[in-house]
């Protein structure tokens, strides 16, 4: 198999970003609310989906 190239690695990114976004546009409506468990479910989502993005963009660097 061969190596992926940056453009594959970006449209990874892409969607990883937009799931992300999402993510965080799910958890807005919930602060304030008695729902503090699945608040900070979703924050921890968020992060762990940011923390995804700077290693494929890493890896998209090192692809180029």
């Amino acid at each position: 198999m061969s190596s992926p190239s940056a453009a594959e690695i970006g449209a990874v990114i892409e969607g990883i970003e937009s799931y992300r976004a999402r993510s965080a546009d799910l958890a807005e409506p919930l602060v304030g609310t008695p729902n503090e468990d699945l608040l900070a479910t979703m924050y921890e989502a968020e992060r762990a989906l940011r923390t995804a993005l700077r290693a494929l963009q890493r890896a998209q660097k090192l692809a180029r």
